[in-house]
Parts: structure tokens; sequence; C-alpha cells
């Protein structure tokens, strides 16, 4: 009797199934379709991105190659190019690039880029401490920018970005060479304190601190 229910059961069951079948099959497979295009999609919008990304970097690396040949006005549009239509941080890449290309030669349009790279909020932090130290390092040789580079070292030094340590040790060097021995000692103190110190780092601070004590006039 038990063997009859469970196959009447079963029967139903079964029913149901096709009845549910017949009534949904569209909207089922509709929806397994539609699965199977966005997995599809995704990863086709995946290799034209690293296609895009894979042809950006050969174009960087023709630019570079064309300002290490002296053809400065290839080199200038091949970058202008990839600064216009360049994938994610190419387009940053390729205008730090450009404007280091001209540190040599027009300084103060290399600084001005730096520093227009550095205040755009929707780059990445990284670019912007970047093009920031870049900048500082440029108006340090130009007359009558040295506080502005110092001001903005000060405030690389004073974050916690991956250029505080290189920071410092520049500020510290130029407390050295004015002979603003506390300045140098403070400056360089704050590398060796950096939990994050690389080798090279505290070795020359560690050069440096002996250059302080050595010159320190005697009490």
């Amino acid at each position: 009797m038990t063997d009859i229910f469970q196959e009447v059961d079963e029967e139903v069951r079964r029913d149901k199934a096709a009845e549910f079948w017949k009534k949904h099959q569209n909207a089922i497979l509709g929806a397994a379709i539609a699965i199977v295009l966005a997995a599809a999609g995704f990863r086709y919008w995946q290799y034209q991105r690293e296609r895009a990304a894979e042809d950006a970097g050969d174009r960087l690396q023709a630019a570079i190659a064309a300002i290490d040949a002296g053809k400065s006005n290839e080199a200038f549009g091949g970058l202008a190019r990839l600064a216009a239509d360049g994938p994610g941080g190419y387009k940053i890449l390729a205008e730090m690039t450009e404007a280091g290309a001209k540190a040599a030669t027009d300084p103060a349009a290399a600084t001005s880029a730096y520093n227009a790279i550095a205040a755009n909020a929707s780059v990445d932090p990284l670019f912007r401490d970047a093009a920031k130290l870049r900048a500082a390092f440029l108006e340090l040789n130009v007359p009558g920018e040295t506080a502005a580079g110092t001001q903005a070292l000060t405030a690389l030094a004073s974050a916690d970005g991956p250029y505080r340590r290189l920071a410092s040790l520049t500020l510290g060097a130029l407390a050295i060479e004015r002979g603003d021995y506390d300045e140098a000692d403070k400056a360089l103190e704050a590398v060796l304190g950096d939990p994050e110190v690389s080798p090279n780092e505290r070795q020359l601070a560690e050069r440096w601190l002996g250059l302080v004590a050595s010159n320190r006039p005697m009490k």
C-alpha cells in the first residue's frame, strides 16, 4: 500500500514539475542565456582591457625611446595622445614623463605640470605624491622657489606616504648645507625612527648624522 502512495506522489511531483517547466521555461532559459552572455562579456572586457594596457605600455616605451634618441616632437606627440586616450594610470604616467623630459630645458613648465598632477584630486595618491616630490626637487634649484620646494618636502615628510623618508633625507641634507644642524638632526632621526626604513635609507641617515656630529660647534 505504501508503494502505491509513493508512486502516486512521484507522479504528482512529475506532473507539477512538468507544469512548472512549461509555464516558466522561457524565463529559465532566458536567465541561463543572460548568465552565459554576461560571463562571456566579462571575459571579453578583461581581454580588451589587457590589450589596451599592453598597447599603452608599448606606446609609453616608444615615447621614452624617442626622448632618449632626442626626437622631442615625436616623443611629445606620442605622450600627448597617450595622455588623452590612455587607460588607467597611463594617462598620468604620460603626463609625468612629458614633464620630466621638459625639466632640463623648461623647469618652470615641468614644475607647473607636476603641481597640476599633485593638485588633481582624481589622481591616485601615489602619483600625486610622486608629482609633488618631483616638483619640489625642481623648485629647490630655481631662484625664488626654494621655499615652495622646502614646504612641499616638509608636507611629504609629515605625511604617511611612501616618499616620507626620501623627503626627510632631503630636508636633512638641505639643513646640513645651510649649517642648521638641529634641523638636520631632527629630519634624519625621523628617518631612523621610521619602522619601514630600508637598509639604504638607514645607512644614509646614519652617515649624515655622523657628518652633523662632526660639524657641530663645540659647546
